[in-house]
């Protein structure tokens, strides 16, 4: 019998949460979203005009995810998420610039135009990965490197979707992290769909997180992945455990992807109704108005910001356009056999 109840979400003060972040730094987060936006919207439009070869897995609509969780925990840690991964490898020091030119497959892009939309990179980034579940593995080997080498201030994190959650390797590795005390946290991104499969014609639980955490005897946080303050609070009380305990949490922000699984993905699943009422759920617009309640922001401010953005994300698209094709002679560099 399929387990469905309600969603449990994460309880945190907004107020509280404000008061200790501030102006700038609520300013800098909605600015990092809107970057993140129009970096996409460059991305997508590249992608339809046949710049961008092979898939393009665009982020729009899940933003505060990944800026909430990088707010409220830094970059010092160790990260790994699928090829939906343009967001977290600008908010880990990628360039718009270098981005873009990967999205083209250019030489100066990311991965030297190797990679393409689905393998970016970053510092404390292992890594954009294709196959589904299979980059939780590797996320969990990070967590074991720090537990093993004694680091006791940082933790892997380890972004998904819900789809990768019915994958073998999904719960070998939250057997290995509880059973051996390793400090990761696994965060299912669930959009509602994996490619055109709704969540619930594949999952047999709901809320996931909750659910598969009692079977690992392991923590759980569910929070609304379209409300920043929600991220923010969820990852920063989540991180406090898995650092204190060096135990996993399973985690689950509740979202919506404002584009189909690709841009190659109509999305005809969806009617044009249930695509309005999820563009209501903007985490852009949700932030800025909460913004402007507070008088920290300005509609003339929001669109200098949303301006700045777009005019960088653009610059991007012609740095990219200019930059030299790979040579062929160099196809075999760096690769192992």
């Amino acid at each position: 019998m399929k387990k469905d109840t309600p969603y449990h979400f994460f309880s945190y003060n907004q107020e509280n949460i404000i008061q200790r972040l501030g102006k700038e730094k609520l300013l800098h987060a909605l600015k990092e979203m809107l970057a993140i936006r129009n970096l996409e919207i460059r991305g997508e439009s590249a992608y339809q005009h046949g710049k961008v070869g092979g898939f393009y897995h665009s982020y729009s609509g899940q933003e505060a995810i990944q800026v909430g969780c990088i707010a409220a925990c830094g970059a010092n840690h160790w990260f790994t998420t699928t090829y939906r991964c343009h967001a977290l490898a600008y908010l880990l020091g990628a360039t718009p610039n270098e981005i873009m030119a990967e999205f083209y497959g250019k030489t100066t892009g990311n991965a030297m135009g190797r990679g393409g939309s689905m393998h970016l990179y970053a510092d404390r980034l292992l890594g954009g990965l294709a196959i589904v579940g299979g980059h939780v593995p590797i996320a969990t080997g990070a967590a074991f490197t720090l537990k093993y080498q004694d680091i006791k201030d940082q933790a892997s994190f380890c972004f998904m979707g819900d789809g990768s959650t019915v994958q073998g390797a999904f719960h070998e590795s939250l057997n290995l992290a509880a059973l051996w005390d390793l400090p990761c946290l696994y965060v299912i991104e669930n959009n509602h769909w994996g490619m055109g499969t709704a969540v619930n014609r594949a999952v047999c639980v709901k809320p996931i997180a909750e659910y598969f955490a009692k079977a690992y005897d392991i923590s759980s946080y569910t929070f609304d992945g379209s409300d920043f303050f929600s991220s923010f609070a969820a990852f920063e009380a989540a991180s406090k455990e898995v650092i204190q305990t060096s135990r996993p949490v399973l985690m689950e922000a509740i979202t919506e992807r404002f584009r189909g699984h690709s841009i190659s993905d109509p999305g005809l699943y969806r009617s044009k109704e249930e695509l309005q009422n999820v563009l209501k759920k903007d985490p852009i617009t949700h932030l800025k108005e909460t913004l402007i309640e507070k008088k920290f922001l300005t509609e003339e401010i929001f669109k200098e910001m949303d301006k700045e953005t777009r005019d960088i994300a653009i610059n991007a698209m012609e740095f990219a356009e200019a930059s030299p094709w790979p040579d062929p002679i160099v196809l075999e560099e760096g690769v192992f056999s």
